[in-house]
This record gives structure tokens, sequence and C-alpha cells, in this order.
């Protein structure tokens, strides 16, 4: 089956409301034809996503709008939370779970990350859902049982139509903003290993549908080598979603591969 690459940038805790217009138009100046093969996302900070929406929706760019982080209840005492109803009255409709950063710095636990995913998709919104391992646990040579095990977690309950508003990404957690990168072969591996995990799920078939990504510092030099492997379907670019030249060089990529 012939999956649309999907390039999604996460913003991270950087650019305030105005500088996210800056950004947003900048990258929406750059749509072309051309990214009609790929499907973009632009997840700002939850501050942020009203002014990007409104951006992207009067320039018609097709871009959509994904938030970094979601509750899984509709309301309620949640100091600091946002709803996913809430999400949606801004123009999201995609929302990164269970980013490593979410789970070292913040707690987030893999029933919490299958909360979520399960009530983004009961809501209609896309997860990307974030599964990697830490240098030691690849060192022990656990690298595919471990991310598996978490991809098992987050789909926990699923049947196939609910799992195919998830996306996997798997983010090597060595390999985001150090510099390192897993190697190509190294993420195929992985990103096999997680399809062949979802077939035993939810069926070869949704498998066959699911996208997964590599979200370990791709950038445009090393792109193309991700983006040629079988299982690896576009990216969740950090550092790179920041800058409007490295951002829409690395869709121009996904389009290429797409062709």
């Amino acid at each position: 089956m012939s999956r649309k690459p999907l390039i999604a940038g996460n913003w991270k805790m950087n650019m305030t409301p105005a500088e996210s217009v800056v950004l947003s138009q900048g990258i929406s100046n750059r749509y072309s034809r051309g990214w009609n093969k790929v499907d973009v996302v632009l997840c700002p900070p939850t501050i942020d996503l009203r002014s990007v929406y409104t951006v992207l929706d009067f320039d018609k760019s097709n871009i959509d709008v994904g938030a970094q982080n979601c509750h899984w209840e509709p309301s309620g005492a949640y100091t600091g939370e946002t709803s996913i109803p809430m999400l949606q009255d801004v123009g999201a409709n995609w929302c990164i779970v269970g980013h490593s950063e979410r789970r070292e710095y913040f707690g987030e636990t893999d029933s919490m990350v299958n909360k979520k995913v399960r009530a983004l998709a009961e809501a209609g919104l896309n997860a990307i859902v974030c599964v990697g391992e830490s240098l030691a646990v690849r060192d022990a040579g656990e690298a595919s049982r471990f991310v598996c095990d978490q991809v098992r977690a987050a789909l926990a309950g699923l049947d196939a139509a609910e799992a195919a508003f998830a996306t996997i990404a798997y983010e090597p957690i060595w390999a985001i903003g150090t510099g390192r990168t897993a190697t190509p072969e190294q993420a195929e591996e992985i990103a096999a290993a997680i399809r062949a995990t979802v077939a035993d799920l939810v069926g070869e078939q949704a498998a066959s549908a699911m996208r997964v990504l590599y979200g370990g510092s791709m950038k445009p030099a090393n792109a193309d080598g991700f983006l040629e492997c079988p299982d690896i379907d576009g990216g969740l670019i950090g550092g790179a979603s920041l800058k409007v030249e490295d951002f829409t060089a690395l869709v121009e990529i996904a389009a290429k591969h797409a062709e």
C-alpha cells in the first residue's frame, strides 16, 4: 500500500505568538502544488495555536495544525491542562502524544499515553504517538522489544477503525537534540518491527495503512536516507522545523519520494 508522506514540525517550547505568525507565514509562503503529495502539520505551543491556524486558514495552504499535548478528559479540575475540545476549537486536528520529553520531565506513563490516544480517536483527531529507546536500552540490545512494548501499550484497547487515527513516530531518545542520528538501517529495523506489532494488534490492513515517522534529528542533509526506507513515511521534525528553509526543504524532499 502506498502511504502519503507526513512531515510534522514540533516547535517544542519555542515561538511567542508574534514569532509564530512570522514562522508559519514563512512556511506557508513556500507552499507549492507539489506539497499536495505530502501531509504537512505544524505543532506550535498551545498559546500559538490560534495564531498559526489563522495564518494557514487565511492562506488556504493545506497545512494542518497540531498540538504538542492534551488531556484525555474533556473538562475538569486539571490546572494547566488543555482538553481536546479546546484544541478543536482553535483549529487543531492533530496532537503529539507521549513525546520522550513528556515522559522524562513530566512523568507521563504508558497508561496516560493510551488514555490520550483513545480520547483523540474518539474525538476524531489524529495522534502522533511517540515511542523510542534510551541509549542504555539500545546498547543492551533491547531496542526493538522496548519500543514495541510502548506501541502495544499506546494502542491497547483500540480497534482497527480507532487505530486509523494514530501515526507512530519512532524517536530514539539518544538522537534527539544531541546531533546524533540513528542510521537509516537502524531506523528501518525499528519501523518494520513497529508495523509488525501494529499488525498483531489490529490486523495487517491497518498496519499497512498506518504511517511510521522517524523523529530523531532529521534534517535536509540526512532525510533522503530515511525516506528511502520502505517502512518510514516521513518525519517528526524538531530543530529543523524552526527554520523556514530547512523545514520547507524537508517537505520538498518528502514530495520527491512520493512521486
